[in-house]
């Protein structure tokens, strides 16, 4: 049997490969950077951002319980000084009754 020689047709991933010049590799390459931040765009976001310095007096997770729990607390005394109040003034008016 003799042993055709065949071409291999539409192998696209080799025709693509073999049609990009290195000049159009190198525009697409500047073209991906087109939208790339500067050093001049990372030293402004830079000055922008917070440093350990302005954080560290940022409440956290513990020091938002604590303070709910002192309003409720707090919160919970004032009606009981008000219903104290309310009691000593019906108090005293029954006192002065007798």
């Amino acid at each position: 049997m003799k042993k055709k020689n065949k071409m291999v047709k539409g192998n696209k991933k080799n025709d693509r490969s073999s049609k990009i010049t290195i000049d159009k590799l190198a525009m697409m390459v500047a073209k991906g950077f087109e939208n790339a931040a500067t050093k001049e765009d990372l030293k402004n976001l830079e000055a922008k951002m917070a440093t350990k310095e302005n954080i560290k007096d940022i409440a956290t997770k513990t020091d938002a319980e604590r303070l709910e729990k002192r309003i409720d607390d707090f919160a919970e005394n004032k009606v009981s000084k008000i219903i104290y109040k309310e009691l000593e003034n019906r108090v005293q008016k029954i006192e002065a009754k007798i």
